[in-house]
Order: structure tokens, then sequence, then C-alpha cells
């Protein structure tokens, strides 16, 4: 018989495969200033991708495609104007994409080095991510959970729509807040 290859991640003993996100169980979001007060919150309903974990930590490999026209915030109105030309333009750009560049250990959490293409746009970010365990669901799938965050400036990737307010400053604000909570699920094929 043989012995299923781990990589140790914060304690974590993780088989080397690929893993698939479980888009049923994960969640892309992001939160960006409006009005220079709150934020608004939305997120992505139609991605994939997957995890490629090694031998060692830093072979690891990430990979995302977001459908763009799935953005959601909650209000419909808001949505359209979200993927027409003004902000995502989604009948040129369909898809948002993430490949990693570089993984490597940083304490207790992970950096992920990248490269995000959005809008067109291609550009390094640095995602800071954490490992929230492993586990075995009641089918006999083995799972694996992360977090993660980044922050970029949409104006990096061309989304320059504003408009002025009367009291100073501008609508939307130029930092976009990524937050992802993904689960994995291991490929057996």
């Amino acid at each position: 018989m043989t012995a299923i290859q781990t990589v140790t991640v914060t304690g974590v003993d993780i088989p080397a495969g690929t893993w698939r996100i479980d888009p049923s169980h994960s969640h892309v979001g992001f939160s960006v200033r409006y009005l220079g007060l709150s934020k608004v919150r939305g997120g992505f309903e139609d991605f994939s991708g997957a995890v490629t974990v090694g031998p060692e930590p830093s072979d690891a490999r990430v990979e995302a495609v977001i459908q763009a026209s799935s953005i959601t915030t909650g209000d419909a109105g808001r949505d359209a104007h979200l993927r027409n030309a003004d902000f995502l333009d989604v009948e040129q750009y369909p898809t948002i994409e993430f490949h990693s560049t570089a993984v490597r250990p940083d304490g207790d959490h992970w950096t992920v080095e990248g490269e995000l293409t959005l809008h067109g746009v291609t550009r390094p970010v640095v995602l800071q991510a954490e490992v929230e365990g492993l586990a075995t669901d009641p089918f006999g799938n083995s799972r694996l959970a992360f977090s993660g965050h980044t922050e970029i400036d949409r104006g990096n990737f061309g989304l320059n729509w504003n408009q002025a307010l009367d009291t100073g400053g501008v609508l939307v604000g130029k930092k976009i807040s990524i937050h992802l909570e993904i689960q994995t699920v291991l490929d057996q094929s």
C-alpha cells in the first residue's frame, strides 16, 4: 500500500494533491467605501479554482476564475451598473482570474503572491491566507478550508469611474478589500 504524502501547514497534515474549490461552501467577497462613510459589501456567485499541494509548502499553487457577471451586492440597480462599461464591463472582460506565483509560510498564516487579472489588466497582488482546518465530510471526501484577504486599488486595474460629491470627496472609494472563505475538496480522480 502506498503511503499518502502530506505536507504540514500550521500544525495540519494536508495530503498532497489537487483541492478543488467547492463554491457551495465558499464565499468570494469584497467591500468598498461609499460616500466616504460606510462600506458597501458584495460578492460573486460563480467561481471555480483549485489549490494544488505539493511535497513542500512552497510547492503549493492557487488558480481561480470568477465570472464577473455573477457580481451581487443586494441591489439590482447597483449590480447592473457594476456590470456595465463604467466598472467591470463584463461583455468585454467576462472573467476575473488569479494565478499564484509564490506561496510561503509567514508565522501563523501564509503569504500567497500572484497575478490578478481584472478588467483586462494584470497586476501583482499579495494575499494573506490562513488554513482553517481539514476534515472528512459524511460522504468520505477530504475537505480543506482557508480564509484570505487582500486590498487592491481599483484604479490600478482601469476601474476609474467615480462621481464628485458637493461636500467634497467622491462617491466610490479607490481601495477594494477582498475577503475569501474557501472550502476545497480533494480531487480523487
